[in-house]
């Protein structure tokens, strides 16, 4: 393994929205990525992401060290298709997995495009269909996300369900436009962050230097991604199926 390399090589892999992404990064400073915003096409896209990205890391001689996966929740399809792929890296080069929080990447996400401060709450907010929403509170503090509870869905119907800080709450993700008409605290509501591979690297280089979180060779067939919520089949509109 390269964990304890010069050069930390991380491909990272988000895959738990309708947003594909991948990117890698050394170091913890992402050093390429790819981004698809406009719909669901995971299957198709992610192994096409990655096969480039592998080829830029070729072309730059580095050793892949670690695969970071998004782990959800999210999208039950989506999370299948990352972990799947995760796996098969992993197994193929020998690597630690570096399972990160959906929630905590997004909060990255935000971090990358919006002036934020020490002690400033978060509440990362995925659209869990329905009027539910995958959610959880953090602070920032000394510069990480610290999960101040260990709520990781709630039914939006009241403010009773949603975790707030007593200080400056901002609200994000595809699930906050949701809460606009429904929640009345004072917070700001930002709906345009996405969870983006390319903002994953320094929190995976931080798991895998504390050891903590990391799947190793091991234990890689055991891994499940964090669905949360079971998978529901669609009734279908196929005549002659039930």
């Amino acid at each position: 393994m390269q964990a304890k390399s010069a050069k930390m090589t991380i491909l990272s892999i988000e895959t738990s929205t309708s947003v594909c992404s991948a990117a890698l990064s050394v170091n913890g400073k992402t050093i390429a990525s790819r981004i698809h915003r406009d719909g669901a096409n995971h299957a198709r896209l992610l192994p096409v992401y990655i096969d480039e990205l592998l080829t830029e890391l070729k072309s730059r001689a580095l050793v892949l060290g670690a695969v970071a996966l998004s782990e959800g929740p999210g999208s039950y399809t989506g999370l299948r298709i990352g972990a799947s792929t995760a796996k098969g890296l992993c197994y193929g080069y020998s690597i630690p997995l570096i399972p990160i929080a959906t929630t905590e990447v997004l909060c990255a996400a935000l971090a990358a495009k919006h002036p934020l401060k020490e002690g400033d709450y978060l509440i990362p907010m995925i659209d869990a269909r329905r009027m539910e929403v995958y959610t959880a509170l953090y602070q920032i503090q000394n510069g990480s996300f610290v999960p101040k509870t260990n709520i990781t869905a709630a039914i939006i119907d009241s403010e009773q369900a949603i975790p707030f800080g007593d200080g400056q709450n901002y609200i994000f993700g595809d699930g906050a436009a949701k809460c606009k008409d429904i929640l009345s605290k004072n917070a700001d509501f930002i709906d345009t962050i996405v969870p983006d591979a390319a903002e994953m690297g320094q929190l995976a280089l931080r798991y895998l230097q504390n050891d903590s979180t990391r799947v190793s060779d091991a234990d890689i067939a055991y891994y499940e991604p964090f669905y949360l919520k079971e998978f529901i089949a669609a009734k279908s509109h196929v005549k002659g199926l039930v």
